[in-house]
């Protein structure tokens, strides 16, 4: 399928963070996503309609910096409390919402772009081409992704294929392994 991204397309973003940061984290070393650019460089020189990040509280609030960023970067953000249960277990899982919210923006939207990786959103990937007729684009590190997400979606942009332009503070290392900034073979 061909790919059309047009200055007049309405485009909706929506973020799953916990996924990108600890994508981030796991294949580089520690590394924090700049979410701006992983915003505007999904976005292009389309019209940006909303863009919306899931995120999780702690009872510490060390967060309460970061999501003012991303409000500041006009990233609107959803914050769920993180559950601890009795033996320990802690879940923040934002799943449904970011679903929820993308089908029921689809309206408004031509094209919506997931920022994850998680192969859970197929089937809103699914729903949204044929459903409501957008255009899917996912964004997030290839080395990490869903292969059936790829496939599922109409465009996907490998954030592993120019990891500089997505993460702060990040360089190469003069080692090849793993965290050294090459993409992975399609």
């Amino acid at each position: 399928m061909t790919v059309i991204k047009h200055p007049d397309q309405r485009v909706g973003v929506f973020i799953d963070t916990q996924n990108l940061y600890h994508s981030a984290k796991n294949l580089y070393r520690g590394a924090r996503v700049n979410f701006d650019e992983v915003l505007w460089n999904s976005v292009g020189n389309r019209k940006l309609i909303r863009a919306m990040a899931y995120v999780i509280a702690t009872e510490s609030g060390d967060e309460n910096a970061f999501f003012e960023a991303l409000n500041n970067m006009g990233i609107e953000t959803k914050v769920k409390d993180l559950q601890i249960f009795g033996g320990g277990a802690k879940k923040a899982d934002w799943d449904a919402h970011l679903a929820i919210d993308a089908i029921v923006m689809a309206p408004k939207l031509d094209a919506v772009i997931i920022a994850s990786g998680d192969g859970d959103f197929i089937p809103l990937v699914n729903y949204l081409q044929y459903n409501e007729g957008c255009q899917v684009e996912v964004v997030s590190f290839g080395k990490s992704t869903s292969s059936d997400l790829i496939e599922a979606c109409d465009d996907f942009i490998d954030m592993d294929d120019n990891p500089s332009a997505y993460l702060m503070n990040w360089r190469p290392s003069k080692s090849k392994g793993k965290g050294d900034g090459k993409s992975k073979g399609k």
